[in-house]
Formats: C-alpha cells, structure tokens, sequence
C-alpha cells in the first residue's frame, strides 16, 4: 500500500497538475449536464450518463498510462497503430459501417454496447507520423519536393475521411496538417499558394463535392429564416436557448429548458447558455483556452522538434473543434457535426480527448526530467 501511494505522490508531483485540472473540471461538469439532460426528460434513459462517465475513467487510465511512456516510444511504433486505425476506418464502408441518427455520413463501427469512431483515432495516428515526417526533413521543409510529399502524407487520411462522408472530420485533418507545417517554419510563399488554391478550390468542392444538405448549411448562414423547420431548425433552436439563459442561466434542472436536436453531443454549448447561462458559456470557454495555452507551453518546452509538433498537432484538434462548435451554435459557421472537447456526449470522442492529454503529459514529463531516450 506505502508503494502504490508513494507511486501516485511521485506522479502527481512529476505531472501537469493544472491540466489534469482542467480536462478533469470539464469532464465533471459534462457528466452534471447530461445527468441533467436525463432528469429533465429529453433522453428516456440514463445511458448516456453511464457512457460518458465510463469513458472518462478509461480515458484517465490511458491518459496516465500514456504520458508515463516517452513519447518518442509511442511514435516509433507507428507501423503498428497506424495499419490499425487505417483499418478501422476501412471497416466503415463495410457493412459493419453504420450511420448516426441525423448524420450525414457513415462514419461508425457498432460494436453492440456502443459505438466506435475510427477518424478520433486516425487523428492521433496522423499527429504522431506527420511530427516525425516534419522531424525529419525540418532543415529542408521549403524544399519543393518535401513539401509536395508532406502535403501528399496529409491528403491520404484526409480524403479518406471526405469519402465517409465526414465533411466535419476532414477539416480537422487539414487543420491539423496546416498548424503543425506553420509550427515547422513552412516558407509564407507556400502558405500564399495554399490560400490562393483554397480559394480557387471552394467553388469546385461547393458545387461538385457537397451534397445539397450541405449546400443548404451554408446558404442558412446567410439567411436564418431559409428553413426554419428543416435544416435551420437546429441552429435556430440553440440560439434561442443560449439567449434564454440570459446571464446566470435557468438553472440544470429547471422546467423550462427548450428542447433541441443532439442537445447533449454538438449542440451541448447551448445547453451550457441556457442552463449556466453566459457566466457558464465564459467560464467553460475561459478553461478550454488555457487548456489550449497549456498544450501550446509543453510543445515550447520540448527540447527536440518531435515533442513540439505532437504538442501543435494536439492543440490544432482541440481549438479548431471548439471553435468550430461554439460557432455553430452561435450560427456564424454551419452545422459539420463536430464535437465540443470533454463537454459533448460521445464514448469514442472522450476517451481520444484524454489519451490526446496523456501524449501531452508524455511530452511534459519526458522533457521535465531525464528521459529514456535522453544521453
């Protein structure tokens, strides 16, 4: 008993004290909000309680187990995750691939109890290849030929997502890509070509890529009104009940709670305005930046180019997400499906969150002190 608590004092003293409590502060207060949403009726089972508080804890395992490993380790080893998660992916156009009720893609994996994501983990297989990809050619990054080869190395998941369907997770994919090349000093002349295609590219992807619902999302942001009880239905919903909060909020178990479509996964921030009302909006936006800060200051302090592009890649998944999610609720981006970090209902979304912080960690930890690989 003396070793297991003379192991868990090291550990606490030799971790990221305040990250463990933000990702911890954020995960308590998402399973409250969806105990909430069950007492108050919108879901007929506690289900979605029980999921997300189990994967919290599977995720505080891993994340710990995680970042207790070098991080150098974990990517070394990418011959063996990486064929998995590929996999995985590829399963989906099997048909063991499945769609989620008002989802546009098919995107999942049942395996009975719940559902699996394969693109959560495919994200994290990325950061790790793409970081010793940059590693490696960080002298000659502006070089023509490794720049093509890098944007060929981020292409290949990312359309892979595109053709689930997976609008949403694909940009996270080039997020992703386009932070960590930033992070590696990509020459401003390839950043200027990049937008200049992007550009030329949005037309093309607008008319010959999306569908007609996602035509439909884009349209709604310019005129609310357009489909208020189709397709803007949700938006317009979400942001009446995160004005009705009003500053502290109707309270997590108040009876008059408006009603919205996936309350509990993307459109969980609306919920946090009505109940929590603005103070509680500011406050969970408030944690999830100096989250971010926190992920932005290990990659700083990683004394080889690796540790700081995992951390940049890391920190890429978690903004853009929030970013993305908050501005659909508040209806300056469209609705793409994606989740608010550690907040939204979602197994396979929670788990990946914390085994992102446990690589995190890993890199702190590792960089802190004397590591394995370390002379």
């Amino acid at each position: 008993m003396k070793r297991v608590l003379h192991a868990v004092v090291n550990y606490i003293k030799d971790t990221d004290k305040f990250m463990w409590l933000y990702c911890l502060g954020l995960s308590g207060l998402s399973v409250l909000l969806l105990y909430s949403v069950y007492v108050n009726g919108f879901v007929n089972s506690p289900r979605i309680v029980i999921i997300q508080a189990a994967a919290i804890g599977i995720g505080v395992v891993a994340a710990i187990i995680l970042s207790k490993i070098d991080y150098r380790l974990m990517a070394s080893l990418w011959k063996i995750y990486v064929p998995v998660t590929v996999g995985l992916v590829l399963l989906t156009f099997t048909p063991l691939g499945i769609s989620r009720d008002g989802a546009d893609d098919k995107a999942w994996i049942s395996l009975g109890i719940v559902d699996l994501q394969p693109s959560e983990l495919l994200k994290l297989a990325f950061v790790f290849t793409f970081a010793m990809h940059l590693a490696k050619v960080k002298e000659d990054i502006n070089r023509l030929k490794n720049f093509l080869l890098l944007c060929v190395h981020g292409m290949i998941p990312t359309l892979l997502i595109v053709a689930q369907g997976d609008f949403g997770s694909a940009l996270v994919f080039v997020c992703i890509m386009v932070f960590m090349l930033f992070a590696a000093g990509l020459s401003w002349k390839y950043v200027a070509a990049g937008i200049g295609a992007a550009l030329v590219a949005a037309p093309l992807v607008y008319f010959f890529v999306f569908q007609e619902v996602h035509r439909q999302r884009l349209r709604i942001l310019f005129n609310p009104e357009l489909d208020p009880m189709g397709i803007g239905f949700q938006q317009l919903q979400g942001r009446n009940a995160l004005g009705a909060g009003m500053l502290f909020g109707r309270g997590l178990f108040s009876n008059n709670l408006i009603n919205i479509p996936e309350l509990y996964n993307d459109f969980i921030f609306a919920y946090i305005g009505q109940t929590l009302g603005f103070v509680g909006c500011v406050a969970v936006t408030l944690v999830l930046a100096l989250l971010c800060v926190k992920i932005l200051m290990t990659g700083r302090m990683s004394k080889e180019p690796m540790g700081c592009y995992i951390c940049v890649g890391i920190f890429a998944i978690l903004i853009f997400q929030a970013v993305i999610n908050i501005g659909m609720v508040l209806s300056v981006l469209p609705v793409i499906g994606v989740t608010l970090p550690f907040l939204s209902y979602g197994g396979t979304s929670v788990v990946t969150m914390y085994v992102s912080m446990g690589i995190v960690l890993s890199v702190y930890m590792h960089n802190k002190r004397k590591g394995m690989f370390d002379d």
